[in-house]
């Protein structure tokens, strides 16, 4: 196994990790929880950068490194609903605009076209993520929850805009046809 691939596994271990921290209460519970999922994530841009530069690219790290980002992204967001900064309408947009895109991607690939990330999507990835470092910081009293709730929509709108991006290619991608 790659480092990149290596570093997705641990991107990915550590979501349990992050619920545990946000939902055990004792002081200073969503910093760690907060620190925890920046580091994890941090790692999305080390595994990308390290293939890159070592030209390696396996299918592996193609099939799980969206799934990493997505899982500890969308689990965060859940538990920072309970922590109070996190709108639950808000993350009910995002998490159905995953499945909506998710499920795009799986016809894809029964009709034999892989849909690659899009500019759009990587962008929408960060934006979810930022936000939802800005709202752990906030439910730990680092800063105010509106300026969570701001982030959280920018998050929403690139995931939304990231989404009408995908829907636009849908129809060629259903008929078999390379996006």
């Amino acid at each position: 196994m790659s480092l990149p691939d290596s570093l997705t596994i641990v991107r990915i271990a550590t979501v349990p990790l992050v619920v545990v921290l946000y939902a055990w209460n004792f002081h200073g519970h969503a910093y760690w929880a907060t620190a925890v999922f920046v580091v994890a994530m941090a790692t999305d841009w080390f595994d990308g950068r390290i293939a890159r530069r070592r030209g390696t690219s396996s299918p592996l790290g193609s099939l799980l490194d969206p799934v990493a980002d997505k899982v500890l992204v969308l689990a965060a967001l859940v538990m920072l609903i309970g922590e109070g900064v996190a709108p639950a309408w808000m993350v009910a947009l995002i998490v159905v605009r995953e499945i909506l895109v998710s499920g795009l991607r799986l016809a894809a690939i029964e009709r034999g076209v892989v849909l690659s990330a899009r500019e759009l999507g990587r962008i929408k990835t960060w934006a979810q993520a930022i936000a939802a470092a800005v709202a752990g910081f906030a439910a730990a009293g680092a800063w105010s929850k509106d300026v969570a709730w701001w982030f959280l929509l920018v998050a929403v709108l690139a995931t939304w805009i990231s989404g009408l991006d995908y829907a636009r290619v849908a129809p060629r991608v259903l008929r078999g046809e390379n996006a």
